[in-house]
């Protein structure tokens, strides 16, 4: 009786051992895939999210402006402004008919 108690005990402590070896193997597999992809996403020419809302929110401010001198241009040449809907219609128009 005495023997099979420490066999069970020591197949215990085997499966005991191999899951922690497991579980420290798929950590260690986890973080280093983990490294690999920031490597890899930090050799490609990606952009953080505030780097992409800084461009975005210039380019959103340099189109107004240029709004706002083409209305100043076409008073000062005395034409009729053209409405801004109808401008970027007549752009989007254009662009589908290069393609």
């Amino acid at each position: 009786m005495q023997s099979e108690n420490r066999f069970f005990d020591d197949l215990a402590k085997l499966v005991n051992g191999a899951a922690g070896t497991v579980a420290g193997m798929s950590r260690e597999f986890e973080a280093n895939a983990r490294e690999k992809a920031k490597q890899w996403m930090g050799g490609m020419d990606f952009v953080s999210r505030d780097e992409f809302d800084a461009v975005k929110a210039l380019a959103a401010a340099a189109r107004e402006e240029v709004e706002l001198l083409k209305a100043r241009l076409d008073a000062l040449e005395g034409k009729a402004p053209e409405p801004v809907t109808k401008t970027v219609r007549a752009n989007k128009g254009k662009a589908k008919d290069a393609e």
